[in-house]
């Protein structure tokens, strides 16, 4: 199981690479978040993919189980989603103003291209 899912993460950063090496911003995002849940899998691949307990501590024993699942990834996972997400909405809002001053969706164009609105003095 952690074969196939190796295979996947790396199938999704071949396809996030190449979205985001395409020259438009809409596959440039889309690419990043390939990127972004390739690591999230990654992690969470890294977490042993068993069948455990839960990861709670028994106040006689006081230390974790070894049968018990790692809450780390889990956590560094949730983690992940949230600044994914957060990080996919900042640079969705910056393409979407880029794209309304510039025009055009392709970087190479953006770079030749003079911003549409005229400056107002102040």
């Amino acid at each position: 199981m952690d074969l196939w899912l190796s295979i996947l993460a790396g199938t999704l950063v071949a396809g996030g690479s190449y979205l985001m090496m395409s020259g438009a911003m809409l596959r440039f995002l889309l690419g990043l978040v390939l990127i972004s849940n390739a690591v999230n899998l990654v992690i969470f691949v890294t977490g042993r993919m068993t069948y455990a307990g839960a990861p709670f501590i028994d106040k006689a024993v006081g230390v974790l189980s070894a049968d018990a699942a790692n809450p780390v990834p889990q956590a560094l996972i949730l983690t992940a989603i949230v600044i994914g997400f957060g990080l996919f909405a900042f640079t969705l809002a910056l393409a979407l103003r880029a794209y309304s001053e510039m025009g055009t969706d392709d970087t190479d164009e953006m770079r030749e291209a003079e911003p549409k609105t005229e400056e107002k003095p102040l």
